[in-house]
């Protein structure tokens, strides 16, 4: 099984660069920090059952309506002349938000020499040390996003973060084919999402938030975005909503070690390099979901082997607004933290486990303390290296990503019960939670 970034830069079609020509360098391959996170998409599907309503009616009454016609009669061929009109909820809903949603370009930049071949054969200046090198802004990669405020001289734009990841000079194209250059507000690499400020004189709208909380699965969405590129900006998909809580892990890119969870829609969508940061919205035309993340690839075993198709997912919309208005008004998303350093307990060894942990054979899961930040809270309230975190009030904790699920469900300055093995103890502790994310720079093993 595979999980795709899906904005432009890792698709791996054949065609011309988009918006370049030949001129274009390759784009570089890249992660996106230590969250691994892509977009979704949903497939849209016109007409339905008015439409077909609509074709009895009028082949009933023997008018032929969009059929072609042949006449015997010398052999010619005609198209009928008369024209299908309809106007269905998917329409009227994707009128409501298409010019409220953008391209996001991430340009980069990227050292070049002027040697030329003459540089790769003979060295910087075939030998004359004339040679130099420069730095230009190129287009890097190519995601989507969507216009959700207006506030005075400025417009906000919320997209994914690995859209913007590592950026250099970021530029929104609106819907008619204007050029912004924008301005990041905040990011934030935990829920993979970003917010954008650009001048509001030529927004002309602007798309607002519906409860994720009241979606249900089978509901119709529509997914609005830039497949592959800006070529096919504001292309419009549908599909419905498979699942409207699904949990996927997100992925520290370095280690492989899952750091968190994520709580995510799941749509059967038709998933598109691009589309990251795009609008899932319901027929309302009120966005439910910010795309994200797909499965691709497929799965084999002994027995069988399936190719996954239909497994995207989406941001639900109370956690988009929640995150973006932390970054609108923070520049950054303020979490607790126990200020350790750990790691999964099924990355020990077992006789680690039984040797230096001195663990029970009971206890198969939790997280292994391994050290602390300077003004570890953790440490402060007695728990030490080498314990072993399984629960936090109440809640089982099997890894990294329990313990960050649990933790940011509670703010600063929430107190939280922590349960942890000392060898083969169990204890617990009462922790206030007064350390932040944005303490953890400095890190003290010495415990």
């Amino acid at each position: 099984m595979a999980t795709n970034i899906m904005d432009n830069q890792t698709h791996q079609f054949t065609e011309e660069p988009l918006n370049n020509g030949d001129q274009q360098p390759p784009r570089k391959p890249k992660g996106w920090g230590k969250i691994i996170l892509v977009a979704v998409v949903a497939a849209v599907i016109g007409g339905g059952a008015g439409g077909g309503a609509a074709y009895y009616a009028l082949t009933r009454s023997g008018s032929g309506v969009g059929i072609t016609t042949t006449s015997n009669s010398g052999g010619a061929t005609k198209v009928s002349n008369m024209a299908v009109t309809q106007s269905d909820a998917s329409q009227t809903a994707f009128k409501k938000v298409k010019n409220a949603v953008v391209s996001v370009i991430n340009y980069q930049n990227q050292s070049s020499s002027d040697d030329g071949a003459w540089g790769d054969l003979f060295g910087s200046g075939r030998g004359d040390n004339s040679g130099s090198s420069s730095s230009t802004l190129t287009e890097y990669s190519e995601g989507s996003g969507v216009i959700y405020k207006k506030d005075g001289d400025y417009a906000y734009v919320v997209t994914n973060n690995h859209v913007i990841s590592g950026s250099d000079k970021l530029e929104v194209i609106l819907s008619d084919g204007t050029k912004l250059t924008a301005t990041k507000v905040g990011a934030d690499a935990v829920t993979d999402l970003a917010v954008l400020k650009i001048k509001s004189t030529k927004v002309t709208a602007t798309a607002s938030f519906g409860d994720s909380s009241k979606i249900s699965a089978g509901q119709t969405v529509l997914a609005i975005g830039s497949p592959l590129g800006t070529d096919y900006a504001t292309s419009v998909t549908q599909g419905i909503i498979s699942a409207k809580s699904r949990t996927v892990n997100a992925t520290d890119e370095t280690t492989g070690q899952t750091t968190s969870q994520q709580t995510v829609i799941q749509t059967d969508a038709a998933i598109n390099n691009g589309n990251s940061g795009g609008p899932l919205i319901n027929l309302a035309g009120q966005i439910i979901g910010i795309n994200s993340m797909k499965l691709s690839g497929s799965s084999s075993s002994s027995s069988d082997s399936a190719t996954i198709e239909g497994m995207g997912f989406a941001i639900p919309s109370n956690e988009v607004v929640s995150i973006i208005n932390q970054l609108v008004t923070n520049g950054k998303v303020v979490r607790p933290a126990l200020g350790i350093s750990a790691v999964d307990l099924d990355q020990v060894s077992a006789d680690q486990q039984s040797g230096v942990l001195k663990l029970p054979s009971s206890v198969t899961s939790g997280v292994v303390v391994a050290s602390f930040t300077t003004k570890s809270i953790a440490r402060a309230a007695g728990i030490k290296k080498y314990d072993v975190i399984v629960a936090i009030n109440g809640n089982d904790v099997s890894n990294m990503a329990d313990l960050h699920t649990e933790l940011y469900k509670h703010a600063v300055g929430d107190t939280v019960k922590v349960t942890y093995y000392r060898g083969s103890s169990k204890k617990t502790v009462n922790i206030k939670l007064t350390q932040t994310t944005s303490q953890l720079d400095t890190s003290d093993s010495s415990n």
